[in-house]
């Protein structure tokens, strides 16, 4: 079987909408971001071996980690004509012949990891099409990878190893004691991203690293200090790290031939160009495939 592509859509769609200049369709609504969505997505459509595809999207920001952690993120402060646009975007990919996955209890990174485990034995290779840090934890060899579109950079095992100075299966860890702004994961102080690869290296997850800093396995500057943090703090730092561990049992119902891209939806795409106003885009799928 050839490569799987999986779209982050929530990305994707914050993407546009900060990119692009505000647009409204007929009947008022912001439409902006999902016009950007759907230049990306039939570029992604355009490139060569980008044969099976399917996206995940955020269709609520709160998630079952919310009941886990107060302090995890939500959805204040995201404007609320790009939330206005979740339900748009995922129409609009639907039109577009993309499997989609709306996440309402589970996350839109952890429908992209359950599908990147389910779909890397049959396939040649998974691509996960998002910049997102957590994701680079489902990274596997060069059969599972990430993709940075933007700056068109991608990470196999390697690459992670040197961007963030542990495997792949300890990012979680990394999350969890650096912590991670964008998710509100607040870290344990002290924790620096260097000293805590370096630990982690040695020592391979929270659980194993020992209380006592004499029985480390690496120097680190302040060692006794951050060993006394985490005494401390080590039930916050595996709160985090599940909090960071992304779920791989999201039911997801489709199978590796369900996730073959047949084309556009002709009817249901310009319809939905036709209701949005996009009536510039409604010929440009089959433009580029003539």
């Amino acid at each position: 079987m050839p490569n799987v592509h999986l779209l982050d859509g929530t990305y994707e769609l914050f993407r546009a909408y900060f990119a692009l200049p505000d647009e409204r369709s007929p009947d008022g609504r912001a439409v902006g971001a999902v016009r950007g969505l759907i230049g990306s997505t039939l570029g992604l459509l355009r490139e060569p071996g980008v044969t099976h595809v399917a996206a995940a999207f955020d269709h609520v920001i709160e998630s079952f980690r919310n009941d886990l952690f107060a302090g995890y993120k939500t959805g204040e402060g995201v404007p609320a004509d790009l939330l206005a646009q979740f339900d748009l975007a995922e129409d609009a990919l639907r039109a577009l012949g993309v499997v989609v996955w709306p996440m309402i209890e589970f996350e839109a990174d952890d429908a992209l990891a359950t599908a990147a485990m389910r779909f890397a034995e049959p396939c040649e290779q998974v691509v996960i099409l998002s910049p997102d840090k957590d994701l680079c934890q489902c990274v596997r060899s060069r059969h599972i990878v990430t993709r940075d579109r933007r700056r068109a950079i991608t990470y196999d095992e390697p690459a992670v190893i040197e961007k963030f100075g542990v495997p792949p299966t300890a990012i979680p860890d990394l999350l969890a004691l650096v912590g991670d702004s964008a998710d509100g994961i607040p870290g344990i102080p002290g924790w620096g991203l260097k000293g805590t690869a370096a630990v982690l290296r040695a020592h391979g997850s929270i659980e194993n690293i020992p209380d006592d800093a004499r029985q480390w396995n690496v120097p680190v500057r302040g060692a006794d200090r951050l060993a006394g943090t985490l005494r401390a703090g080590r039930a916050d730092a595996l709160l985090y790290k599940r909090l960071a561990t992304l779920r791989t049992d999201v039911p997801l119902h489709e199978t590796s031939d369900d996730l073959e891209w047949k084309g556009v939806s002709r009817a249901a795409y310009e319809r939905l160009c036709g209701a949005l106003g996009f009536g510039d885009l409604t010929q440009r799928p089959w433009r580029w495939r003539a």
